[in-house]
């Protein structure tokens, strides 16, 4: 099909997307398992199936067929069984299964309440480790007993509910193992009030590494440590030393040396994390990144040693790209990029013999597929295309990069034109600003870009200072200046794309962001009326408010703007868009779930309230049964009425005057 064929993305176009992910290669190098995903309008729901496909190349082919939502496939060490989790049987949260490489019917090996995560192998594939929440409420059996009050919950942690799960401090997740013949329950290996995560076998199966924050400040600080506990269970016993937060933990080759992802600092949140490796007796770790000037922990994968122990893989963010990396274990050996380019990597994998690699990656204009490579990034291969079809039909706008320098920082900036221009018109501009604050834009194929692109719109982003990927200088700058240098680098950037593109109509400028980037977009409104229209999601709007009410805010707020609230109450005052209400001009479209716990709804709440009774112009707009990743991860058609509604909203401030 022509470019001139090609039609405009519109917000259906999620539905008819396969969103690949997990990508791992069998122990062989000879296949990868991958989850493929689609978005169901007509269930209101995702719909997730592993798919495998051969290295040697050929057409990909769907493993396995549950009604809903096959994930996290998982290759036994002998490449002849494949693990995974399903929500395959009715009113069950996701179970462990195995299934032939061959074909055939899966065995369910867990039947427990609250779901299995994170399943891993044993190295001689007679069991599967997993982690799964132990505890919570149990609704009653009858009838008359669910017509009774619940019972009151009883808090006595800071870190009682977190945003996708609701309350958790009943309800704490811990590391079990089973067999994976079926043979037998699963066996509980840790205990107690506390979070254990990414359990990771040793290369003899005899101990499992494990994350957790068992120390006494664990309510005050983001610290946790890596543990080791017997594969039969008995009394865990720490590694590290609680100097910041470890974590993701991997055994070297020879079982003596585990690498793992952190940092040695306290409720830091703009440092890079590293790459180390310590002792499994423990002892002082030794840092292998501490002259990359990039963070190493984007993606939540462990890093990967080499099967001679010389190397160790990992990911980071760099100016806009997610790139692979290898560093040598001993130290002496500098940073090395394996997989790079103008893309994303979104997931990884290595072959038994660490001689391939599999990824997934995607760009701006094509949604994430799988690759092979060599352990060093040679003969790099593209394996899947199940996009393909749907590309050729639809134009999709690639970003033009442009960068400028504002106080001392290089900063960079995206122009994507919109679908259909032409040299005789000018079109209306959509600046979007991120969320984090340490997070980046960048090279990765992005729905709501293509779908404001195929609507008509400029659409301009930026990597302000607080993103990641340009340096722990740049990503620190933002603490303690939000709406400060953050909001005058997005500002500029504006201006530069304003001198560069005399496509773009300057009368006609929205502005949207979610999260952090609700607040920059809550916070410029309050600051400067060049904007038409503007769009604040999930935001924090009252820095106060946040502080006490969302799950990591009592952390995280006082990290951000260095400080509690009751030692400075003017510096939350200060950086909080509701006390620049009254001076909005700009129409505004506050966006907002219920069930967000982590901006929670009373922050839109207080900036509705605030501008409706200064008599401004404002819509509100509440998602039921939604949280804080409704843009992401919510319900097909609450995403699809998001995106309607945006379209509207701006289309009424921003179209060409009649």
């Amino acid at each position: 099909m022509t470019e001139a064929a090609r039609r405009a993305m519109t917000p259906e176009d999620i539905t008819r997307i396969t969103w690949v992910s997990d990508p791992q290669i069998s122990p062989d190098g000879a296949r990868v398992a991958f989850v493929a995903t689609t978005l169901s309008e007509e269930k209101d729901e995702y719909l997730s199936r592993i798919w495998v496909v051969d290295t040697a190349g050929g057409a990909p082919r769907r493993f396995t067929a549950g009604p809903k939502r096959d994930t996290e496939p998982r290759w036994s060490p002998d490449g002849s069984r494949l693990a995974f989790v399903s929500d395959r049987e009715a009113k069950k949260k996701g179970q462990l299964y195995v299934l032939r490489a061959d074909g055939g019917e899966p065995v369910r090996l867990t039947d427990l309440k609250n779901g299995v995560t994170n399943p891993v192998w044993s190295p001689d594939g007679a069991r599967l480790c997993f982690v799964s929440r132990v505890g919570g409420w149990e609704d009653p059996e009858s009838e008359e007993e669910k017509q009774k009050s619940r019972p009151a919950r009883v808090i006595t942690t800071l870190k009682y509910k977190y945003n996708g799960e609701g309350f958790t401090y009943d309800r704490r997740p811990h590391v079990f193992a089973v067999a994976a013949d079926g043979d037998g329950p699963p066996t509980q290996l840790t205990d107690g009030d506390w979070v254990d995560a990414d359990p990771s076998w040793s290369p003899d199966g005899r101990l499992i590494a494990f994350t957790s924050a068992r120390h006494e400040d664990r309510d005050h600080d983001d610290a946790s440590d890596i543990w080791l506990v017997g594969a039969e269970g008995g009394e865990p016993w720490r590694v590290t030393d609680t100097a910041g937060p470890a974590g993701l933990a991997s055994f070297a080759p020879d079982g003596r040396t585990l690498a793992y992802l952190g940092r040695r600092h306290l409720n830091a949140f703009g440092r890079n994390a590293r790459v180390f490796t310590i002792s499994v007796e423990g002892g002082a770790p030794a840092c292998l990144t501490s002259a990359f000037d990039r963070s190493c922990a984007p993606l939540g994968v462990r890093p990967l040693w080499s099967p001679d122990g010389r190397w160790i893989i990992f990911a980071a963010e760099d100016q806009g790209a997610l790139s692979l990396y290898r560093v040598g274990a001993s130290g002496d050996a500098p940073t090395q990029r394996v997989v790079g380019g103008e893309r994303v990597v979104t997931g990884f994998s290595a072959a038994r013999d660490g001689n391939r690699l599999a990824f997934a990656a995607t760009d701006p204009v094509t949604p994430a597929e799988v690759f092979v490579a060599g352990a060093d990034g040679a003969a790099e291969r593209q394996l899947t295309d199940l996009n393909g079809p749907w590309r050729e039909e639809v134009a999709l706008s690639r970003p033009e990069r442009f960068r400028y320098t504002r106080a001392g920082f290089e900063v960079d900036g995206w122009v994507m034109r919109p679908f259909g221009l032409g040299s005789e018109t000018r079109r209306p501009l959509l600046l979007n600003v991120h969320g984090g604050p340490h997070a980046q834009y960048g090279h990765a194929f992005f729905d709501e870009f293509q779908v404001y692109a195929g609507a008509g719109y400029v659409v301009l982003y930026t990597n302000p200072r607080g993103s990641q990927g340009y340096g722990e200088a740049f990503t620190c700058a933002v603490v303690r200046d939000w709406g400060g240098g953050d909001y005058a680098d997005v500002m500029a950037g504006l201006d530069e794309a304003l001198r560069r593109c005399d496509f773009i109509d300057a009368d006609r400028l929205g502005l949207i962001g979610g999260s952090y980037g609700g607040f920059l977009t809550s916070w410029i409104v309050g600051h400067t009326d060049r904007f038409k229209a503007a769009c604040s999601e999930r935001a924090v709007n009252d820095q106060w408010g946040m502080f006490g009410t969302s799950d990591i805010g009592h952390l995280f707020n006082m990290v951000e703007l260095g400080v509690l609230p009751w030692e400075d109450p003017s510096e939350y005052l200060d950086r909080s868009p509701v006390s620049y209400a009254k001076h909005v001009t700009t129409p505004l479209l506050i966006i907002h779930s219920e069930d967000d716990l982590r901006c929670p709804m009373g922050q839109a709440e207080q900036f509705f309230v605030a501008l409706k009774k200064l008599r401004k112009e404002v819509l509100f707009l509440r998602f039921p049964d939604e949280n804080h990743e409704l843009s992401r991860s919510g319900k097909p058609r609450h995403r699809l009425a998001r995106f309607r509604h945006i379209l509207d909203w701006f289309a009424k401030y921003l179209s060409p005057p009649a």
